[in-house]
């Protein structure tokens, strides 16, 4: 074999030209729809616009090498800009900078405590509704866009829309969404239509960020001031980024290291906020832009997002101030209608679903829309699906009696999983008054899995000794004769 060939084979896959020109498209995309976002989350978090633009380029560029999903963008976000919102009212931004530096600790932490694998407990009807949710946000936040403006923004939106539908049927070499941006500036530039443009938001930053410390005192009175406002940053941001990572692992069909994301996001933030940033996670929209629209699946495309907006907010300043909100909605439109898992609401797939997935996943929806906080969605919905599926295992644990033909003693055979749900309920199954002197609880086809159960057992064999007989436990299998000999006696019994 050749030199050449050797090192074309050794060659990272994102320097072929076809994925190379792929991912340098999508990351151009993704950076003209972080521009006006990042403004709108500086609003929110009661900051100077640059601020959050800042954040998304140094937490885009920062998660491109130490992130653990390829191809997902990182930036400011609404969720994390709504935590510490109250912190920079209440306190000024030296202590918004404080907590955003400690909440990449927190997550530094978290990630290394292995919070990431806890992902393996989202039910996939939480899943469904995260989808759905966030694409419902990602609606609402464009509707305001559309409120009280000139008449012209409509058919400009109209065409955006069409051309992004229609542009992919003649060539998919460049990104629908960047052509109708193009096509929607030059318009309304030559036609000198008076539209709300991306200028309109906000003044765009001339010059890079400087690194430097948080300007407040380093004392404990600061870092208790901080911390909580740091800690739910980090949850939030937590619990954003590694739904997001586990989405892109679907559509791409990859697989991705959360703890490695989750320490990743830590690290961003941290440099985020020695850069003055406002710190965030991944983003949603922009990340369904990248990978579904765009169809990037590198690092190289988050990088490229990170980079080209400062690119475009330093050295194309007035150009990009000129591009028409009209044609960023438009594709935040079409990112929503392609991330809405449309078969999930089809009418044949809810007859066949069964009642406490629609409900996990109605709840799940409807706590996001309701409060805009992904993060509380998915704890509800994972705590619904919880009540349910206990509810569900309760019922599968049963008791059958068996009386000896000389009434001396009478078998109970118990069946299923014994743990705190269902545990009780066999309390109440044993016949204590009518049954002979010895009574044999037969547990080979049952397994005991917490100090609930342990309990449980010990009430019965109390009320049987309240009545002068004796019990005899059988059939345990290794672990549950564990814990039954460590607790048993241990703990108060219900008589």
């Amino acid at each position: 074999m050749s030199i050449p060939v050797r090192l074309r084979g050794l060659r990272p896959s994102w320097l072929s030209p076809k994925v190379l020109r792929t991912e340098v498209l999508a990351g151009l995309v993704v950076a003209l729809a972080l521009i006006p976002e990042a403004i709108s989350f500086s609003i929110i978090a009661g900051v100077d616009p640059a601020i959050g633009l800042f954040a998304s380029f140094t937490m885009a560029v920062t998660i491109a090498v130490v992130g653990g999903r390829p191809a997902m963008i990182s930036a400011a976000t609404g969720a994390v800009a709504l935590v510490i919102a109250p912190l920079n009212r209440q306190h000024g931004f030296g202590y918004l900078v404080a907590a955003v530096i400690l909440a990449g600790v927190f997550q530094i932490a978290l990630g290394a405590l292995g919070v990431g694998r806890l992902m393996r407990f989202i039910p996939r009807s939480v899943m469904v509704g995260f989808v759905n949710s966030l694409a419902i946000l990602v609606f609402m936040a464009q509707v305001p866009e559309l409120r009280n403006v000139p008449w012209a923004v409509y058919p400009l939106l109209a065409t955006g829309l069409a051309l992004m539908v229609l542009f992919p049927r003649i060539t998919t070499a460049v990104p629908a969404p960047l052509v109708s941006i193009v096509i929607l500036t030059v318009i309304t530039v030559a036609a000198a239509i008076a539209v709300p443009t991306v200028g309109d938001k906000g003044a765009l930053p001339s010059s890079l960020p400087v690194p430097g410390l948080p300007d407040v005192p380093f004392t404990l009175d600061t870092l208790s001031t901080v911390a909580p406002y740091a800690f739910a940053m980090a949850l939030v941001g937590l619990m954003e980024s590694l739904m997001t990572a586990k989405l892109v692992d679907e559509i791409t069909d990859t697989s991705s290291s959360k703890t490695r994301e989750a320490v990743g996001q830590g690290i961003a933030n941290i440099v985020t906020g020695f850069f003055g940033g406002m710190g965030g996670c991944a983003m949603i929209g922009q990340t369904m832009i990248n990978v579904k629209v765009s169809g990037a699946r590198t690092r190289l495309s988050t990088f490229l997002a990170g980079a080209f907006l400062m690119v475009l907010c330093i050295v194309f300043g007035p150009v990009v101030s000129d591009i028409p909100m009209a044609a960023l909605v438009a594709v935040m439109v079409m990112v929503c209608f392609a991330t809405f898992d449309w078969h999930s609401v089809a009418p044949g797939t809810l007859r066949r679903m069964p009642a406490g997935e629609i409900t996990v996943m109605v709840v799940t929806v409807a706590c996001v829309v309701a409060t805009h906080n992904l993060a509380v969605g998915v704890v509800a919905g994972s705590v619904t699906a919880m009540v349910i599926f206990a509810k569900r295992v309760a019922r599968l644990a049963e008791v059958t009696s068996v009386t000896d033909p000389d009434g001396s003693q009478v078998v109970y055979a118990v069946s299923g999983q014994l743990f705190f749900a269902s545990s009780n309920e066999i309390v109440g199954r044993f016949d204590y008054a009518g049954d002979p002197g010895k009574i044999v609880i037969d547990l080979s086809a049952a397994h005991i899995w917490d100090a609930s159960s342990v309990a449980a057992l010990d009430a019965i064999e109390h009320r049987y000794a309240q009545r002068g007989k004796t019990v005899e436990i059988t059939g345990l299998n290794g672990p549950s004769a564990r814990l039954h000999r460590t607790l048993s006696g241990e703990l108060t019994a219900a008589g």
